[in-house]
């Protein structure tokens, strides 16, 4: 049966059967993906909807996902009280390309049923609005710079820029310069008052990274994100000895030891799990293990604006957040598929900051029509 359901399109659906003995509580009796692709950067997703037995839809939002996984995390799901979120968790754990996505939807779905934003139901807020980051993206320097001054008009205060290509990289020296240099005219291009964080990618070999970060102490970065393999301790152990520029790790980190390892060593400054890997409840269990460490979370965020929306809730819930990555999008046509998926921007910083989403569960009101228009092929 499930096989048979997974085929339908556009959207994946699989359904409870709908005779139940005895009384239950508001149970997840539908769960429906729907796989999105922007439509020029080609950035893709997937839209999980659930539905419970009461009727209430909560939406979230998780990496593309195959059918395998569609169907073992409904089967996790399908039948369980749409409350006991973290019940529901555990039994998704081994569906990592799912298991955000149900997360956020079931919280979406329990702020419905208290009528509350999900920040309230988290135990927040913690602040009034969230400071959030621009990603910068461009293939020459001219385009760098173009795209950090439309990040500005957008109302961004704080840019990630990449690290230059590898064939900047002939020399620690050359590298070097190479990055001071770009850094120096993207600055030059926006003008005083933005904070820049130093994208690694975990692309860079230890010696590249340790003088990155001493040759950029000066340049105040927020931190150097992902300077190499966040597991490559060695390296990180250097560059932490050898410079006081912050270091921001774990956006490609599973389990939660791996935090924690990082933290007990003392490696990371930034702890940034991935909000596409990771359920809301996870990411604040690692923030409240953090925060034990006097260390700042700022989630990564690389997918679309229902993350968006989850994003603003998670950090609003959290005493050590720092900021919140948002994917800038380069092409108007991409900028207004996320503002169709949402019905409307939410994507839209005044001075550097976001508006907390103010009503019920997720706050969104989400056009499935639009979802259906943006299926990926």
């Amino acid at each position: 049966m499930l096989d048979r359901v997974l085929k339908a399109a556009p959207g994946v659906a699989v359904q409870a059967p709908a005779v139940r003995s005895g009384p239950r509580p508001d149970i997840i009796r539908e769960v429906r993906w729907y796989p999105v692709r922007e439509p020029v950067s080609g950035r893709r997703y997937t839209v999980v909807r659930l539905m419970t037995s009461s009727g209430l839809v909560g939406y979230g939002e998780c990496v593309s996902t195959d059918r395998s996984e569609m169907r073992h995390a409904a089967e996790a799901v399908i039948e369980q009280d749409s409350s006991a979120y973290e019940v529901i968790r555990s039994r998704t754990e081994s569906v990592v390309g799912a298991r955000a996505g149900i997360g956020m939807a079931l919280l979406d779905i329990l702020g419905q049923r208290a009528r509350a934003p999900v920040y309230q139901v988290l135990g927040g807020p913690t602040r009034n609005k969230v400071r959030a980051l621009a990603t910068v993206e461009g293939a020459t320097e001219d385009e760098l710079k173009r795209r950090a001054e439309e990040a500005l008009k957008a109302g961004y205060r704080a840019l990630s820029v990449p690290v230059p290509e590898a064939q900047a990289r002939r020399s620690a020296q050359a590298f070097v310069f190479a990055v001071r240099k770009r850094l120096e005219e993207i600055r030059a291009a926006t003008g005083p008052g933005v904070d820049f964080v130093l994208d690694g990618a975990g692309s860079l070999k230890p010696s590249e990274a340790s003088s990155v970060a001493a040759a950029l102490e000066r340049f105040h970065l927020l931190w150097l994100d992902e300077p190499c393999a966040a597991l490559n301790f060695s390296a990180l152990r250097k560059i932490c000895d050898e410079t006081v520029t912050p270091v921001g790790c774990g956006r490609t980190l599973e389990r939660a030891a791996e935090f924690q390892d990082l933290l007990r060593e003392g490696l990371v400054d930034v702890l940034r799990p991935n909000l596409h890997r990771h359920t809301i409840s996870s990411i604040r269990h690692m923030a409240a293990l953090a925060e034990t460490y006097y260390v700042a979370v700022a989630p990564f965020h690389h997918g679309g604006p229902i993350a968006t929306a989850a994003a603003i809730h998670l950090a609003a819930s959290l005493p050590n957040f720092f900021i919140q990555q948002i994917p800038l999008s380069a092409d108007p046509k991409d900028r207004a598929m996320r503002a169709e998926l949402t019905s409307g921007s939410i994507e839209s910083p005044q001075n550097g900051f976001l508006p907390l989403l103010t009503g019920p569960g997720l706050g969104l009101r989400v056009d499935e029509e639009a979802l259906k228009r943006y299926a990926a092929s």
